[in-house]
């Protein structure tokens, strides 16, 4: 692991706190993730109540390396319903988002962690401070999708 700092070219010191998340740009909606790779998590959901467990299961496309998507640009050629978060649909897609998002705490008017790499200035600081899921995954070409319930874990946070 690695001390890499954060890109934050073109953007405005804080503009998290002088912005709502629908009049963000881009590159500042996308500053936003904080790499735990949470949302990448295969996720379960209870049909009668609506809980939803997360598990250590990862997308296809999950590098548990680097916490991220390995093909996040295109990565809809290969899992078509990833879905892509926007403020337009946060209100639906807030009941599974990982209890840590910069997107869900935002949205809630909460504020960052302060282990968030735009506050800390390297992508790292989310993996020292134990919340991603980092070297903590399992491919999902390794676990039939019936099995899945005894990979459910707690979310770090």
């Amino acid at each position: 692991m690695s001390d890499d700092p954060i890109d934050r070219a073109g953007l405005a010191p804080r503009f998290w706190e002088r912005k709502r998340l629908t009049q963000m740009s881009k590159p500042e909606w996308e500053a936003l993730c904080d790499g735990c790779g949470k949302c990448c998590m295969n996720k379960l959901e209870d049909e009668d109540t609506g809980e939803v467990a997360l598990t250590c299961v990862a997308c296809r496309l999950f590098d548990d390396e680097t916490c991220r998507c390995s093909q996040y640009p295109i990565r809809h050629q290969f899992v078509p319903d990833c879905i892509v978060l926007s403020p337009s649909n946060m209100a639906e897609n807030l009941y599974w988002m990982p209890e840590t998002c910069a997107y869900k705490l935002l949205w809630q008017g909460r504020p960052l962690p302060d282990w968030h790499p735009l506050l800390t200035g390297t992508a790292e600081s989310v993996h020292k401070a134990g919340v991603s899921m980092w070297h903590r995954t399992v491919s999902e070409y390794e676990v039939a999708d019936e099995d899945w319930e005894d990979h459910i874990i707690d979310e770090p946070v």
